[in-house]
């Protein structure tokens, strides 16, 4: 298995697919590498190499306590860039990956990256507060919390449905995709699903993305159910310097597993990394 093992001896599995210039994609809450299936193909079968890895306390990498915060998975992310010398890099994130992406640029700038795509993604704040008044309420992050520890499996059903919009009519979400979704969901420890809500909730990036100055593609459905747009995908487009924003009309927040939202979200992906 393909391991990278960080500064703190955590062992970090990915995936990685095909050859030329590297892209790497960042899994949202509470999923892992294989959300990203679809696009290593689309990008390996076009000439790129895709590499895809799980978080920690996630999916295959070491289930860990504790380090669900944003500067250890900033830092887990600059290891594997590290470990596989990887440079002209495009980052890819979705939903609490697009936290991981602008942390590492808060962190360890620029260097080693061409691009980034934000999905669906939480930057700048999801909390709702005087300054966010679009943000999530502190009690939806406390009856996430709640249901996670009642019953996390019957928790992570029932969250599918509004992760991918499927309460709504015309949905094209499948039951494959509310399916994939709870076997991906209880690969991740009780503990990292818990704690991760206290930092994908509250965690600010207005700082970090402030220092992005790459191009930066952000992606986001405005039937978005998980991460309101309004609150984060519009924002994130003003305040990084010429981000470019595709507003996907109906979209979940699944866009990238979804039938019908998938295809195209991988066409404006290969369709961004050709500039």
């Amino acid at each position: 298995m393909p391991i990278c093992t960080t500064r703190d001896g955590v062992e970090i599995f990915y995936k990685d697919w095909g050859r030329g210039r590297p892209v790497v994609f960042i899994h949202g809450w509470p999923l892992n590498g294989d959300a990203w299936q679809d696009q290593l193909k689309a990008v390996a079968d076009a000439g790129y190499r895709g590499i895809a890895h799980d978080r920690r306390g996630h999916g295959r990498s070491t289930p860990v306590y504790d380090g669900y915060d944003f500067d250890t998975f900033a830092d887990d992310l600059n290891d594997l860039i590290t470990h596989l010398d990887l440079r002209d890099v495009t980052l890819v994130a979705h939903s609490m990956g697009g936290g991981e992406l602008a942390r590492y640029i808060g962190r360890h700038g620029t260097g080693r990256i061409r691009s980034a795509v934000l999905l669906s993604a939480i930057p700048p704040l999801m909390l709702q507060g005087p300054n966010n008044p679009e943000g999530v309420p502190q009690s939806v992050f406390d009856d996430i919390k709640a249901g996670i520890l009642k019953e996390r499996s019957q928790f992570w059903k029932d969250t599918a449905v509004g992760f991918f919009s499927a309460d709504r009519e015309g949905s094209k979400a499948t039951q494959g995709n509310k399916d994939a979704f709870w076997y991906m969901a209880m690969a991740q420890t009780i503990e990292g699903g818990v704690d991760c809500v206290d930092a994908f909730g509250t965690t600010d990036f207005h700082e970090d993305l402030k220092k992005f100055d790459v191009p930066t593609l952000v992606v986001h459905g405005d039937d978005d159910q998980v991460v309101p747009i309004n609150a984060t995908g519009r924002k994130s487009a003003q305040l990084i310097a010429d981000a470019e924003l595709k507003v996907y009309e109906g979209g979940s927040h699944g866009i990238a597993l979804v039938p019908g939202d998938k295809e195209r979200f991988n066409e404006d992906l290969l369709d961004f990394l050709k500039k």
